[in-house]
């Protein structure tokens, strides 16, 4: 008998139904393996005008646009490919360059120096070598290495700790060290920090910035991009951006900053927001495009007690641009959007800040502990005591959380993250700490020691601006009246 004729019809119909989607799902499946086989067969779309490359690129962008097409399409969008700058213009050896070594039919170096870029930047180099950011790499030694070296890490990757490796380096720059054979130390290599120290003995790393092998300046003008190193909890310059007016026009303008304008002259091309670049880096109408990004400068905040950015220098017998003339500079960048009046009112703020934290708290913090150290109270190993971590947030997280706040408009930052973290370290954590290494210091005999420390500390709860702790009147401080407060009287 002929089960199937037996079924109901509403069955046989069902049963029907199935087999065709059968059918139908194992035909999708063979024309989805028929269009992939054809995909990965496709060849890589061919650049156009390689004819006008020297014979050397365009040899390698035969081969590279095989086995790197990502490469190969990047440095295609680029302005490098529109200038006819390819591979080898840029990646070219002499056989006695230090990590010289033989690829294919020529020699060349896999790092692309700010050595070789000047072939073409000229001053684009010489004001890079001459910023901040090209003596980055001296971290290497700092107290911040020590904390990846050896309170974090260990010598696990060819003597060297991965945590300077992946971390302080990968911003800061390494010291690219070269193998025998002409290969680069794992321990250094890959790196694109920005004070790299290269093996032709050029400072710093351009891809830092402009990554490669696009270099574009569109990405190098917007904010994320300084935020690859800027941000985090000693140097939060990203996350103060973000709160900050500035950051705010930005995200909510962003498609109106005409980022990738040849000229880029704020107050022309673009008005909507500042960007990182805005200010320290591009053009205005009156100042010329430049690649020392402390040219504008006028405060090291980023020291334990803050100082114009010229004074060491001068105090060196170094003649630097003065710090006057750099806030000079900033200020013709505010300008292009902000009244003089606000303009100047804002530094006239950010100066008594800095000088409040400087006096309030940096130097007498700094005081302390170097009395300390001179009483024989802390020894001289970094690290290994409560009082060096709790001045070490002080100055260098907290403390730069708040100096960059005020010069950044972001009054969380100045006030909740900044000067309150800070006041409740110092009174609360240092403050009870140094009076448990004078009595300490009591019981072990060093009374001469902790006298000296005592008096220290004394001088300093009883002056004008901590003398509220020991209970004491604070300093007069104004108060709005009814007619500045428009009738308002505040609670006594």
């Amino acid at each position: 008998m002929n089960t199937f004729r037996t079924q109901p019809s509403r069955t046989r119909r069902l049963l029907a139904l199935l087999l065709c989607a059968g059918t139908l799902l194992l035909a999708g499946v063979a024309q989805a393996a028929t269009t992939q086989k054809q995909e990965d067969e496709k060849p890589v779309k061919i650049l156009k005008g390689l004819a006008s490359l020297s014979k050397e690129s365009a040899t390698c962008a035969s081969c590279h646009r095989e086995k790197t097409p990502g490469i190969y399409h990047q440095w295609g969008d680029s302005r490098h490919y529109a200038a006819n700058v390819g591979c080898y213009e840029c990646h070219k050896a002499e056989t006695t360059d230090k990590d010289a070594i033989k690829h294919k039919d020529f020699v060349i170096s896999v790092i692309v120096s700010p050595k070789d870029c000047a072939q073409c930047h000229e001053r684009e180099v010489k004001e890079f070598d001459a910023s901040h950011h090209a003596t980055a790499g001296n971290i290497l030694g700092s107290l911040d290495n020590v904390l990846a070296e050896v309170v974090e890490g260990a010598p696990l990757l060819n003597g060297t700790s991965p945590v300077v490796t992946m971390g302080c380096a990968g911003c800061h720059g390494s010291i690219v060290k070269v193998n025998s054979d002409g290969s680069l130390d794992s321990a250094t290599w890959p790196n694109t920090g920005v004070g790299r120290i290269n093996p032709d003995g050029s400072k710093g790393a351009c891809s830092a910035c402009h990554l490669r092998h696009n270099f574009d300046v569109e990405q190098a003008r917007h904010p994320d991009n300084c935020g690859r190193c800027h941000l985090g909890p000693d140097h939060p310059q990203k996350e103060i951006y973000e709160e900050s007016a500035h950051g705010i026009a930005f995200r909510a303008h962003m498609d109106e900053m005409n980022m990738d304008s040849e000229k880029w002259i704020v107050g022309e091309d673009y008005t909507a927001a500042p960007t990182c670049a805005t200010c320290h880096m591009s053009a205005t109408r009156d100042l010329p495009v430049s690649h020392d990004v402390g040219g504008r400068i006028s405060w090291n905040l980023r020291a334990p007690v803050s100082f114009k950015i010229d004074e060491k220098a001068i105090a060196a017998g170094k003649k630097v641009k003065p710090w006057l003339q750099r806030r000079k500079d900033m200020k013709n960048v505010c300008r292009s959007c902000h009244g003089r009046n606000i303009v100047d009112a804002h530094f006239e703020q950010l100066d008594a800040f800095v000088e409040l934290y400087n006096t309030k708290f940096a130097i007498p913090a700094k005081e302390l502990i170097t009395e300390l150290r001179r009483q024989g109270m802390i020894d001289k190993v970094k690290f290994n005591e409560a009082i060096e971590w709790t001045y070490f947030y002080l100055w260098h997280h907290e403390g730069r959380r708040a100096r960059h706040g005020a010069a950044m408009f972001a009054p969380d930052y100045a006030h909740w993250e900044g000067m309150y973290e800070i006041a409740h370290r110092f009174y609360i954590e240092m403050v009870p700490e140094v009076r448990e290494l004078i009595h300490e210091a009591e019981r072990n005999g060093n009374s001469e020691g902790a006298k000296a420390v005592q008096a220290k500390l004394d001088a300093i709860l009883s002056s004008e601006m901590h003398r509220w702790f020991t209970g004491a009147k604070p300093p007069a401080f104004w108060r709005p009246t009814d007619s500045d407060n428009h009738g308002f009287t505040p609670k006594k």
